[in-house]
């Protein structure tokens, strides 16, 4: 099969290219930030190629949707109008004086989870060019932490190097660059080995770059993703039980053997400082919308300080825009879980949307921030799946002439006289 198929500037490939650059591009950069091998020359990097991808994004997708009117399913239309709800609650609040941090921030999450949603309708993730070029991304991200990790965890800053090191990302930056880039490679591996080798790979490089959300994030879809190309899924379900229960038997010697990580702190999070602080973060919110149920009180906390989970929505939307963001991931979930989970046609775009919405409603309840990009991403991925379950239930049927049962009329008739000459 030939991996390195020729680029035309199609959907596609602007899609597959804005993927790479956001993702293992940033992964890279700060790599090179962080090992004083470059200066911060794009700042942040996300922001700025966000800026630069969004255009081309745009333009193509309108035009597919010109040139086909299907495309745009019912999916995109509640997701613009999220988008355009979002962008009204930040305008109106800006207005009146908002915290002009939050204000700033926001604008970009909603700029951050439109170019996700654009690239997953945009990009065929199953093409043998996007699924090498980020096979080989995961295993150069794999090899930087491992490489330049110092007793078991992989941090550049305290390393000294950078030259610009308030530019330098945390290491959520870096998992979530590698979780991402994960999610649209395994589920769409129809080899068992070549699974287990990422996820192998995968849960050590999250492991030592001591990223907690991204490392329980990826244990949770690995048996998503097993159990449903499984053809014996109660044997599969079993092997995932009993490994269960031996890592739950086996905390305190998991902790003598591996390497002192903050990631170990998912076994007793009681002693957690990390996850003291979301508690009373979200206690706060709980207060917040205690006084104010159905408006919320945008911007009431200092950045940075807010609910890291899905009532965060609620206090900056309102309770509208807290039930709006959890219907548009709830109800997909619910749909492909019944309709898809267990058909026997696997389908590559449904493992993909089912997985992504699965991590989205994981992070959201434990610990990302409603503007979490993953959303965009989700229903992009959903509405790809959908839009070619639709179209291929509505596809006519193949009205032409039969074949021919034999290659030559000669064969057919073999009675017939020498043709003439």
């Amino acid at each position: 099969m030939n991996h390195t198929r020729r680029l035309s500037w199609s959907d596609h490939s602007v899609g597959m290219l804005a993927f790479l650059a956001l993702f293992p591009g940033f992964f890279f950069y700060h790599s090179l930030l962080g090992l004083g091998m470059t200066g911060a020359f794009l700042g942040g990097f996300f922001a700025p190629v966000s800026l630069l991808v969004v255009g081309p994004l745009c333009f193509l997708y309108a035009y597919r949707v010109r040139r086909e009117a299907r495309h745009l399913t019912r999916v995109d239309v509640l997701f613009f109008i999220y988008v355009a709800y979002f962008l009204s609650v930040i305008g109106v609040n800006a207005a009146a004086g908002a915290n002009a941090v939050i204000v700033g921030h926001h604008i970009l999450a909603a700029l951050f989870t439109l170019n996700l949603f654009l690239i997953f309708r945009l990009t065929d993730f199953a093409r043998s060019d996007f699924r090498f070029l980020a096979f080989v991304s995961l295993i150069g991200m794999s090899a930087i932490v491992f490489i330049f990790s110092v007793d078991g965890a992989f941090y550049l800053a305290p390393l000294g190097t950078a030259k610009n090191p308030e530019s330098l990302a945390t290491y959520q930056g870096f998992s979530r660059s590698y979780l991402v880039t994960f999610l649209a490679v395994a589920p769409l591996c129809k080899k068992r080995w070549l699974r287990v080798l990422l996820y192998c790979l995968g849960t050590a490089t999250l492991f030592v770059n001591t990223a907690r959300s991204e490392f329980a994030a990826m244990l949770f879809v690995i048996p998503i993703i097993e159990l449903y190309y499984s053809k014996n899924k109660l044997l599969m379900l079993a092997i995932f039980i009993f490994i269960f229960v031996f890592l739950l038997f086996s905390r305190e010697w998991l902790l003598e053997v591996l390497p002192h990580n903050r990631i170990l702190e998912l076994l007793d999070l009681s002693h957690s400082s990390s996850a003291n602080k979301r508690h009373h973060l979200t206690m706060y919110a709980m207060n917040t919308i205690g006084k104010f149920p159905v408006f919320g009180d945008y911007g009431s906390y200092n950045p940075g300080f807010y609910s890291h989970n899905v009532l965060s929505a609620w206090v900056d939307t309102g309770l509208f825009g807290f039930l709006f963001v959890l219907a548009l991931l709830i109800l997909p979930a619910m749909q492909m879980l019944v309709k898809g989970y267990v058909a026997q046609v696997k389908d590559e775009k449904f493992i993909l949307a089912f997985s992504m919405v699965c991590i989205t409603l994981l992070l959201l309840a434990t610990a990302h921030y409603f503007t979490d990009m993953l959303i965009g991403a989700t229903l992009g991925a959903y509405s790809t799946y959908r839009y070619g379950r639709k179209n291929a239930t509505n596809r006519p049927p193949h009205l032409g002439s039969p074949a021919p049962r034999h290659p030559h009329l000669r064969q057919a008739m073999p009675q017939a006289g020498r043709p003439r000459v």
